[in-house]
This record gives C-alpha cells, sequence and structure tokens, in this order.
C-alpha cells in the first residue's frame, strides 16, 4: 500500500509562488514602472469535490470573491453595488480615470471621499462608477456590429451545454480587440485591463468543468482570488446545469509577483496550508437569475491572518508620451 499522503492542493500555488520568486525573469511594467518578476504558461488544477480552494495560507476576502462573482454574473459595470456592500476592490481604476479627467480643473477629491460620493450621489455614481466593457458586460451584454443588439455569453453557453451535453464550443470570451490598448481607438478604449480574458466550460461524465485562460496574473494579490472566483463559478454553473462540480482548470500566461509584494510572498511560503473550506448552497437555484449572494455560504474556513499588500494599478490604455 503506497503510505505517501497526496500533497495539499493548496502547493500548487505555494509552488508558483516560489518558482516566480526564484526563476522569474524581471520585467517592468510599462505604465507604473513598477518590477516584476514573471514565468509564462503555468496550469493549476483543484478537484472541487476535495473542497472549496480558498487560500488558506492568508485569508483571502471572501466577501470580496462572492459580490465580485455576483457583480459580473448580473453583468453590472458600475462599482456602486461593490461599494453599497462595502467591497472596495474596484474602486482603484475608475478613481483614476476621474482624476485625470479633473486636471486643470477644480482640486481632485481624495480617493475616500471619491468613494464615499459614489455611495451617497446616484448621478456621480452613474457618471464616475462605470467601467464600460469589464467582465460583466462582456459575458452578458456583449457589443455587436448591429446596433442595440448584443449577445448573451453565459447565457448561451449553458442553453448550449442542455442542447448538446459534448459540446466543445462552450466559452465565454472577454477579450475584445476594439476596445483594448492601442488596437482601440482613443474614445473607445477600455480603461481597464482585461486580464482573465477567457473561460471554457464542459460535461465531464456528469461533472461541469471550467478552465480559465488567464494571460496575466498578479500571484499574490489577484491569483487567490481568482481562484476562488472560478472555483465557486464552476460550483454555481453545475447546480445550475444539473450536474456536479468537477474540476478548476487555472492556465496562466504571464504570471509574476510585484517587487513591492516579495517580503509578503516569502512570509507566505512559510506557512502550511491547513484543510480548504466547503461550499453549501442554500434554496433553488436552476436558472441563472436564481444566483443571489445570499444561497452562498461558506462553511469552515481556518485561514492563517490576512498578509496585506498593495494593489500596483497596472495595464489598460497607454498614451505614448507627446
Amino acid at each position: 500500500m503506497n503510505s505517501k499522503l497526496k500533497k495539499h492542493g493548496e502547493y500548487q500555488y505555494l509552488d508558483l509562488l516560489k518558482e516566480a520568486l526564484e526563476k522569474g525573469i524581471k520585467k517592468v511594467d510599462r505604465g507604473t514602472n513598477i518590477k516584476l518578476y514573471s514565468l509564462f504558461g503555468r496550469q493549476t488544477r483543484y478537484d472541487l469535490s476535495k473542497g472549496f480552494p480558498l487560500l488558506t495560507t492568508k485569508k483571502v476576502y471572501w466577501k470580496g470573491v462572492l459580490h465580485e462573482l455576483y457583480w459580473f454574473f448580473k453583468g453590472d459595470t458600475n462599482i456602486k453595488y461593490l461599494v453599497d456592500n462595502n467591497v472596495h476592490i474596484w474602486d482603484d481604476y475608475p478613481y483614476k480615470i476621474y482624476v485625470k479627467s479633473q486636471k486643470s480643473k477644480v482640486k481632485s477629491l481624495t480617493k475616500e471621499e471619491f468613494v464615499q460620493k459614489i455611495k451617497e450621489d446616484a448621478q456621480f455614481a452613474k457618471k464616475w462608477g462605470n467601467l464600460p466593457r469589464i467582465y460583466g458586460e462582456m459575458w452578458r451584454s456583449w457589443p455587436t456590429r448591429k446596433k442595440g443588439r448584443t449577445i448573451d455569453q453565459l447565457k448561451w453557453v449553458m442553453q448550449e451545454m442542455k442542447d448538446d451535453p459534448d459540446a466543445k464550443n462552450l466559452i465565454v470570451n472577454s477579450w475584445n480587440p476594439e476596445y483594448l490598448y492601442t488596437m482601440a481607438e482613443n474614445k473607445d478604449a477600455s480603461r481597464f485591463p482585461i486580464c482573465h480574458n477567457m473561460y471554457q466550460i464542459s460535461n465531464r461524465n456528469g461533472k461541469l468543468s471550467l478552465q480559465l485562460y488567464q494571460r496575466s496574473a498578479d500571484l499574490f494579490l489577484g491569483v487567490p482570488f481568482n481562484i476562488a472566483s472560478y472555483s465557486l463559478l464552476t460550483i454555481i454553473l453545475a447546480k445550475i446545469a444539473g450536474l456536479l462540480p468537477g474540476e478548476f482548470i487555472h492556465t496562466f500566461g504571464d504570471v509574476h509577483i510585484y517587487e513591492n509584494h516579495i517580503e509578503q510572498v516569502k512570509e507566505q511560503l512559510k506557512r502550511k496550508p491547513k484543510p480548504f473550506p466547503t461550499i453549501k448552497i442554500l434554496g433553488k437555484m436552476e436558472t441563472l437569475s436564481d444566483f443571489t449572494p445570499d444561497k452562498i455560504v461558506l462553511e469552515n474556513y481556518d485561514p492563517h491572518p490576512v498578509i496585506k499588500g498593495e494593489l500596483t494599478v497596472a495595464g489598460g490604455y497607454y498614451e505614448k508620451k507627446k
């Protein structure tokens, strides 16, 4: 009998952290001039029957994971929903846009004042809280050439899987070149970088598995959120489809550690993983509209303490210096 215990699933993430720290090539982010240590082309896999992969070597902000996914899921593009629920992981990007617009005008609001005004002033929130062509819009209302016509990709893949359980085309895409980087015209360009740009689902013998392709991944801050978010998405879509959760497969392009996270990464690598928590779904969940945050219960989460790190507001439309 093989007495060797199977390695805890979290070590996939920790091993990636260690590899990036020790072997990542040095790069510089063009927009911020912050250095990072980068790997290219990696993959991790999480069997969702073995627990919910919410990292335990540091506490992950579960409320943020849950409300952010719901924000995407319902096709929202305005941070007001998140702000109203005291989730502030998206504040920086609209605030960056707001500050840039205020040049040569009256003194800009501080970030705290900006967020408070988003919460209290609906008209201000409508004008400055919106991030067009962000994930929710691309998932649920992809813009087409025909004026007024949009495509609900998420609804389509669920119906397509129902009509053809063996389908190989069940892809939701967020990468539209018309709106990205220097491919876009200035007036249309998204100011947010699409990082987790495509996912595909598949019925594997009665289990729903999901593979995410993430072209750029902030290992310390972003990836723990991404693992939890897309694992939860897999569980929810499986429930709606009447299937069991299968695997979440996380495929990376450029996966990196920012230089201002090095000490935090070293601290995290000293810690040993604890058992993964589990997810319970309450009540009926048979259609996309049945998912609401109050139906999702996280059980038995006992992580190590939080390790804080500063968000690098990188990527998005780059304006060449004149």
